[in-house]
């Protein structure tokens, strides 16, 4: 009777429609939905306009819209799609709503319906139970993920070196005294002395000779100059470390024609013509005929004779050594005595030898207070107040950074971190965006990929990373067999990891522990327990 009424449309039942997926499942902070409906024959009045109003109510009281979709009878005027009356019809609508932050739902359709001018009441219907917000779980994890650390520059051990120049008349060999008195000869016998006085925080490789002959006058001539420098330098270098009582390994070679160092100071120099001595030692590989070919070129080869030949006519000498910094040790024992003594770099280093929060955090103050100007410290005092939850604090602190230096890449990414925690995925992609360069940039990036639904890029962000985060990257990704090893080796395991324990088991079929990882996560973070309740995943567990 209702279905024949010219003045009522009357009910639809759920077995009008079909929601794919069902139950619903969230992606990306929302939760899709493919609705197939049907309106059978007779329903649909030939004046009637009816709007279907997708809903998503949640048990934490939130109601969502979804989109939602027109129809009309065959006598309606409009561009709506046409239901006939005789045959009834299909339809099929998409919809999308907003994640609620509450894992237990159930979607309705309600009706907005006319007969002609006159509204009608079509009452809702449930047509589908349940939702499934795995994916969400990022929002948990990200508690325990790794902020962008800045990171020291500290290297214990350091390779140096250091050179000095001696310059030899032409077609001579001989070592003169005002060569042997310039600045960098001085400074290259200081540094040998120094080494010497200095066994801890000094250590010597070898010392290099390497003399040369310019490229002009013939091998034959320069080959035999070229040999008599080096000895005469290195016989000077040994009689210098013999003066000091040193031992080390001396390294001497030559080198003929030096057509190389030729050709960079041509390069560097402004000679009129040395675009035409370059193609010249482009084109002719013989070194004689270079050399004639650049002395027929007479208005640059008085230039060369000049400026460019008397600077080959030498022999270099070059210290290699490493510098050995403080030892793990020496800086922690250092920073309980007296801190103004190390540099930042050490400082920022001695934090990071250091597991315990508030160890690292009373290190990264004393930096501040001992180099103010540098923002790492303020960075990395804000990456302590995320993994304790303050997340108000860590802001603080990278505004603080930021004021000092506004492009540092790991505020960048900390920042969005932040972002992705407040569950505002635009904002923190704007921010990553900037961090390029990050020190913990994979991690940060994974967190993203996983907030955004992209589970795939996800997991090769968390390659070489073992945490919750990255579990539930594989999870997602039906990645069990890497989820498992994951979760093995998560530095800090928490509630929440015995939590994605329990889902992985269970997906997997093994009950049992699934169990037993439930009561252990319960157990070490009894908030769980209501979100657990309501998880279909866990359905099988009942």
């Amino acid at each position: 009777m209702l279905l024949s009424s010219c003045s009522k449309l009357g009910p639809l039942s759920a077995d009008n429609f079909n929601v794919t997926p069902n139950p619903l499942e969230t992606q990306a902070g929302t939760v899709p939905a493919t609705i197939n409906g049907h309106f059978p024959e007779k329903y649909m009045k030939r004046k009637a306009i009816v709007t279907v109003v997708p809903e998503l109510r949640y048990s934490n009281g939130t109601v969502v819209q979804g989109n939602t979709a027109t129809f009309q009878g065959e006598k309606v005027a409009g561009n709506e799609q046409t239901i006939s009356y005789r045959l009834g019809g299909n339809y099929t609508m998409k919809t999308n709503f907003a994640y609620a932050d509450d894992n237990k739902a159930d979607m309705y359709l309600t009706f907005q319906a006319f007969i002609g001018s006159k509204k009608v009441q079509v009452p809702e219907v449930k047509v589908a139970e349940g939702i499934i917000a795995t994916s969400e779980l990022y929002k948990k994890t990200l508690g325990t993920a790794q902020a962008a650390i800045a990171p020291d520059a500290y290297q214990r051990i350091s390779k140096q070196k250091q050179e000095a120049n001696i310059k030899f008349l032409i077609q001579q060999a001989t070592l003169r005294k005002s060569e042997l008195a310039n600045n960098s000869v001085q400074e290259f016998v200081k540094m040998l002395q120094r080494i010497n006085n200095d066994r801890q925080g000094l250590n010597l490789e070898n010392v290099e000779v390497s003399a040369y002959a310019s490229p002009d006058g013939g091998f034959n001539i320069n080959d035999r100059l070229a040999a008599e420098r080096q000895k005469n330098s290195e016989q000077y270098v040994n009689q210098e470390l013999k003066r000091i009582q040193m031992r080390a390994n001396v390294d001497a070679k030559y080198t003929a024609q030096d057509w190389e160092g030729f050709q960079e100071l041509v390069k560097a120099s402004d000679i009129q013509d040395k675009d035409v001595i370059l193609r010249v030692l482009s084109m002719y590989k013989d070194p004689e005929e270079r050399e004639q070919q650049i002395k027929n070129i007479s208005s640059a080869f008085r230039e060369l004779a000049d400026g460019i030949l008397p600077q080959l006519r030498r022999a270099r000498l070059t210290i290699n050594y490493e510098t050995v910094g403080r030892s793990d040790d020496q800086i922690l024992a250092q920073i309980n005595t007296d801190a103004s003594k190390l540099s930042v770099e050490e400082l920022l280093y001695g934090a990071s030898l250091k597991d315990d929060l508030n160890t690292k955090e009373d290190i990264y103050k004393l930096a501040t207070e001992i180099y103010p100007n540098d923002a790492r410290a303020y960075n990395n005092l804000a990456t302590i107040q995320y993994a304790r939850g303050n997340y108000k604090a860590a802001e603080q602190f990278i505004q603080k950074a930021q004021s000092i230096m506004p492009n540092l890449p790991e505020a960048q990414a900390n920042l969005g971190m932040l972002a992705l925690k407040a569950g505002d995925i635009k904002t923190a992609e704007q921010y990553i965006a900037n961090a390029t360069g990050a020190n913990g940039l994979a991690e940060v990036l994974g967190n993203l990929h996983l907030a955004q639904g992209n589970f795939a890029q996800a997991e090769q962000d968390f390659s070489e990373i073992y945490s919750n985060s990255a579990a539930l990257a594989q999870i997602m990704n039906k990645d069990y067999a890497s989820a498992a090893v994951t979760l093995k080796y998560v530095k800090n395991p928490n509630g929440l990891t015995e939590y994605l324990k329990t889902i992985l088991y269970t997906r997997m079929g093994n009950l049992d522990d699934a169990r037993q990882a439930l009561n252990n996560a319960l157990a070490k973070d009894p908030s769980l327990s209501r979100y657990a309740s309501n998880d279909l995943e866990l359905k099988k567990l009942n």
